[in-house]
């Protein structure tokens, strides 16, 4: 079966993935004894107003019929609107995913460019004391809790080093004065591109703390597979013969070894990432980014129905596009791999 064919039946599954999906998450949520209609009208809405925003809103009708014009709405690119914001979903998510994807998407450089060198240096000094400091530092990011990590980094580097800010995207006085043009909605992309280079290194010092945070736990996946792959592969009759031809060792390493090990981590990096972008939830929260975390908690708090389902949906199609892209990569590193 070739690439387009495969993706094409991948990208099919979708559908059936949705449903399934947005019908647990459509049923959970309303069997939650909440009223978002609160929400929409305000506290002090009278049983008038609330009955008529019910019927509004389509709530009046039986819980099969609401789900029916909702999936039809989906296929119109319609997710409802929101009981909290007032505007519809769809527009909430374009508005707040950008900062998510600029975050999770940082923390995945991170992961790989501090985890590869640390689980290659870890197989290569096995047992000694770089390996056992590189697995302490695997086994602690992938343990301890993201909350509590990212409360220390801001004790840390805020309030006793005082050298990086502790919240937000951008500082209150570079929103005033250098304020950046909105292009792509990454920060980083946007003033580079802009050339406001007073707002990108105020972006980048906001982002090195959430994006460390959200980073240590991909960190120690990349660095526990990295070492275990390379473990492997510094064992094979190869190795030993190219180390017998006189070939360098950093090329040995480099070059033979890393090449045929490198693709179980960046499999798992990838994997991660969307893991990372539902973990990025509790660090939006506590660094205050205006992200999709911090809309998803919004609406799960308040029970928005609608923000709570459209969010959901769009995890599961980060899911499932993460898994379909680390299987062609695979294909596309691995020849012996057949997509199937």
């Amino acid at each position: 079966m070739g690439v387009k064919h495969y993706i094409i039946r991948r990208l099919l599954l979708l559908i059936p993935i949705f449903f399934i999906v947005s019908l647990i998450t459509f049923v959970v949520v309303r069997v939650v004894p909440a009223d978002p209609l609160i929400l929409w009208v305000g506290p002090h809405a009278t049983a008038e107003q609330i009955n008529r925003a019910r019927i509004e809103l389509g709530l009046d009708k039986p819980l099969y019929e609401q789900y029916y014009r909702y999936i039809v709405g989906i296929f119109h690119g319609n997710l409802g609107i929101s009981f909290i914001t007032h505007r519809p979903v769809s527009t909430d998510i374009m508005t707040f995913l950008p900062a998510s994807l600029e975050l999770v998407t940082t923390a995945m450089i991170i992961g790989l460019v501090v985890g590869l060198p640390l689980g290659v240096i870890s197989a290569k000094r096995k047992d000694k004391i770089e390996d056992h400091s590189s697995r302490l530092m695997a086994i602690g990011g992938v343990s301890l809790p993201t909350f509590w990590i990212g409360m220390l980094l801001q004790l840390l580097f805020f309030k006793y080093i005082g050298i990086l800010p502790v919240c937000g995207r951008l500082s209150w006085a570079v929103k005033v004065s250098y304020p950046i043009t909105h292009i792509t909605g990454f920060y980083l992309i946007d003033s580079l591109i802009t050339g406001n280079w007073v707002a990108f290194q105020d972006a980048a010092a906001h982002t090195i703390l959430p994006a460390l945070t959200l980073a240590l736990y991909p960190i120690g996946l990349v660095v526990r597979m990295t070492r275990t792959c390379m473990l492997e592969v510094l064992g094979e009759d190869y190795i030993r013969a190219a180390r017998a031809y006189g070939i360098p060792e950093k090329v040995v390493t480099y070059t033979y070894a890393l090449k045929n090990a490198i693709t179980p981590s960046l499999t798992t990096l990838v994997l991660s990432f969307g893991y990372s972008l539902t973990g990025a939830f509790l660090v939006e929260l506590i660094f205050n980014w205006p992200g999709l975390g911090w809309y998803a908690s919004k609406a799960t708090i308040g029970m928005d129905y609608t923000a709570i389902v459209g969010v959901t949906l769009l995890i599961t199609l980060f899911y499932v596009l993460a898994n379909l892209v680390v299987d062609v990569i695979q294909a596309y590193l691995d020849p012996r791999i057949v997509l199937k």
